[in-house]
């Protein structure tokens, strides 16, 4: 198998790389811009020089004189010397030279065009002549009488130009150096610093993790959520958008905008023990935790269970436990009232017998009890008669109106509303209690109202009654207990309707729920 170059190596060349061309181009420029100042100073040193010999007196009245060689050359000759260029050249108007550093080519026409001087123009420039190749100005030499009579040239050889811009690089390449070397130690560095960022992991590496991880967390069968320091969700699995029937959109929103309020007091106030949150109409088991990387605290996380259906299954099995002791109680009345038959046989007494069982009539509370006949929903119609054995049961009177009527609406959504408000009211009444249900289903709506002679509601929690987890039996606090009045209201919102707390004609509570007969509408008002 062949292994690829590592990330870090990677990262080393490619900054080395930039930090060598860096240098290399920024050298350039360094010696592109310090061979121009070396032009221009001796550009600057040339034209003084020329103009100076153009302007000269001597020079200018040698040129009337039979020979002006013998003055000229030696002025220039000086000149040259103290100013520290090549030549001083002096022609007259045919290019004829007058001074030379080598005396034999004096008297001689040069061998470059001395045109733009002698137009009265200065030329700048480089040129190849008899002593090379140079860096020159010409400058037009006039009479006193202002006309042009010659030209005075002033050149520097461009290997001495060159030579003076070697003597700079020595300088100039230690700098280079030095910063290639801070530029590669400082490479070494960074690839060092990121690989250990990345926990020392090559790119196959990472991406096989996060590969694994988005498998593990999106097939977990519990639901997740994370925020960070800020509070912001910043991530969540498949199953945690399900059970909180979020999308994507959640994603890097505060987590007190999108959650439900028990939730988002949860991710920020981790506990060491599971809570039970009613979202939505969800029954969820809720955990966080601190998210710690590398002994430093990053966020918070929190594990969600579904425990809806175990819910469910525990208020079947409360539904199951009411049946049970309605039939145990009629099974002890049955059998107690065929004892006494049977002692009336026994004792000849067969007409009082035949009377006692006229006077006990044909069933027991559970079949014939008074349940109004507009109940067609046979699920709240079997409830209502468990729980009015149970009633009885605990000397509690619990009464049906005649007129009540429920026809069956496709749902459970009735007979969940009537069993929480019915044990709410059971618990309130206690013995020798009261307890009244009357339905009401129209077109449109369908109205549960069950009132009792309890103590009623107190003020000061009216309105905390419909929050999760709160409840008079445990002083208000989150637990198991509370959800029965939560998942109410919940419902009733799904079903767009309401729930309404007054003081009972008994003299307790009464709840008044409305629900739309369709899943979709307006919400409704009660009449």
């Amino acid at each position: 198998m062949v292994r690829t170059m590592s990330l870090r190596f990677q990262l080393f060349l490619l900054q080395l790389f930039i930090v060598l061309a860096v240098v290399l181009v920024a050298g350039s420029t360094a010696v592109a811009s310090q061979m121009q100042q070396i032009r221009d100073q001796y550009e600057d040193r040339m034209v003084g020089v020329a103009q100076s010999v153009a302007q000269l007196p001597s020079i200018i009245e040698a040129f009337d004189d039979p020979d002006p060689s013998a003055t000229i050359q030696p002025i220039a000759d000086l000149i040259a010397q103290s100013t520290g260029v090549t030549y001083v050249v002096v022609t007259d108007e045919r290019g004829v030279r007058y001074s030379h550093p080598n005396p034999e080519l004096i008297g001689k026409v040069v061998s470059t065009d001395p045109s733009i001087p002698l137009s009265g123009e200065i030329y700048v420039g480089t040129q190849t002549g008899t002593l090379g190749e140079s860096w020159r100005v010409k400058v037009p030499i006039h009479s006193e009488e202002g006309a042009i009579i010659g030209t005075a040239s002033v050149g520097t050889l461009e290997s001495e130009l060159r030579e003076d811009l070697f003597e700079d690089l020595p300088r100039l390449l230690i700098w280079l150096v030095a910063a290639a070397l801070v530029g590669s130690a400082g490479s070494i560095y960074i690839s060092r610093l990121v690989w250990r960022r990345i926990y020392k992991l090559e790119p196959e590496e990472i991406a096989s993790l996060l590969e694994t991880r988005d498998a593990m967390l999106h097939g977990i069968s519990e639901g997740m959520v994370a925020v960070d320091e800020t509070g912001r969700i910043a991530l969540m699995n498949d199953e945690a958008k399900r059970l909180l029937e979020l999308d994507d959109a959640a994603t890097g929103q505060p987590a007190s905008a999108v959650l439900d309020p028990a939730l988002a007091r949860l991710l920020t106030s981790p506990g060491d023990a599971d809570e039970t949150v009613l979202v939505g109409e969800r029954v969820l088991l809720a955990r966080t935790t601190d998210a710690v990387v590398d002994s430093k605290r990053v966020g918070n996380v929190m594990i969600l269970r579904d425990r809806t259906e175990l819910h469910q299954l525990l208020t079947d099995l409360d539904g199951a436990r009411d049946v049970t002791a309605a039939l145990r109680a009629q099974a002890h009345e049955f059998a107690n009232r065929m004892h006494t038959v049977s002692g009336l046989l026994e004792l000849g007494r067969t007409e009082q017998a035949v009377d006692f069982i006229s006077r006990s009539g044909h069933g027991g509370a559970l079949i014939s009890g008074s349940i109004a006949p507009g109940i067609t929903d046979p699920d709240a119609a079997s409830l209502l008669m468990a729980k009015s054995t149970i009633c009885a049961e605990k000397d509690i009177a619990l009464t049906v109106t005649e007129t009540s009527t429920l026809e069956p609406d496709g749902t459970t959504d009735a007979v969940t509303l009537l069993g929480n408000l019915i044990d709410n009211a059971m618990e309130a009444v206690g013995a020798d209690g009261t307890i009244s249900v009357d339905l009401e289903s129209g077109p449109e709506i369908i109205r549960i109202t069950v009132a009792d002679d309890g103590p009623g509601v107190p003020d000061e929690v009216l309105g905390r009654i419909f929050s999760s987890g709160f409840s008079t039996k445990d002083g208000g606090s989150a637990g198991t207990r509370g959800f029965g009045l939560a998942l109410v209201t919940r419902i009733a919102e799904r079903r767009h309707g309401q729930v309404i707390v007054e003081e009972s004609l008994l003299g307790g509570a009464e709840f008044t729920v409305f629900l739309a007969r369709q899943p979709a509408g307006r919400p409704l008002q009660a009449s």
